[in-house]
């Protein structure tokens, strides 16, 4: 579990193909440097979100770390994109002294999410962007959370629709902060949406099917009379 409040920006410093027979499957080892400000307290097999993907450190040292990207991995996010001296998000798995800044973020990419366009907005930068998976669409609201590469953001504006997309604004704090705010027009970010909307979804649908069942509370029936009895209220004369 994470938070989506980035602590550093690290470098890849090498990457290596896995063969098959390897432990990673025929995915790719990542070597992650400059990364000392999320190493003080690490262990081998700690969580760290890169690029707001949670992966597994295999072996580290005072500065950098490594970990394995499965290929199922590499393609559902951006991180098979990556090359050397590319730049990543880096956060440290919550501990029981960690401050929520940000939202409660699991660091499981939903889909990959292109940049439409960068508009600067005095010191601020306004994002827009369209996903790769539109029904994620459901999932983002005005003033809710995303996670962007591992970054938690407030989306300012949002268009549903076969051509969707939703918007998000970087202050000059966060431009400083996350690597996000370093790409342009065509490129593209991990998305997580908040997940406390799909567990709602799955709440509500379950409500209504046991509804629909008979097994459970008439919510249809109910709801379908409120309105039959206000519309018969506004008819009747006073």
């Amino acid at each position: 579990m994470f938070t989506g409040i980035v602590e550093t920006i690290g470098t890849v410093a090498a990457l290596e193909q896995l063969d098959q027979s390897s432990s990673g499957g025929g995915g790719t080892s990542l070597t992650i440097g400059n990364a000392e400000p999320v190493l003080g307290d690490c262990h081998l097999g700690d969580s760290i979100s890169v690029n707001g993907t949670c992966l597994t450190v295999t072996s580290f040292d005072k500065s950098s770390f490594k970990v394995g990207v499965a290929p199922e991995t590499l393609r559902r996010t951006n991180l098979g994109s990556l090359k050397q001296g590319s730049t990543v998000n880096l956060e440290r798995a919550v501990s029981s002294e960690t401050r929520m800044g940000g939202h409660f973020v699991q660091g499981h990419v939903d889909t990959i999410a292109t940049v439409l366009s960068v508009t600067p907005d005095g010191n601020a930068l306004t994002f827009r962007l369209q996903p790769r998976d539109k029904s994620v669409l459901r999932y983002i609201v005005e003033k809710g959370y995303v996670t962007l590469d591992g970054a938690s953001l407030t989306v300012t504006k949002v268009q549903d629709g076969a051509d969707g997309w939703w918007e998000v604004m970087l202050i000059a704090y966060t431009q400083e902060k996350i690597v996000t705010a370093r790409k342009q027009a065509g490129e593209d970010v991990n998305v997580e949406v908040d997940m406390v909307g799909k567990y709602v979804e799955k709440s509500v649908a379950g409500y209504m099917e046991e509804s629909i069942a008979g097994s459970g509370p008439a919510i249809l029936e109910k709801m379908i009379e409120r309105i039959v009895s206000e519309k018969l209220k506004e008819a009747s004369p006073s």
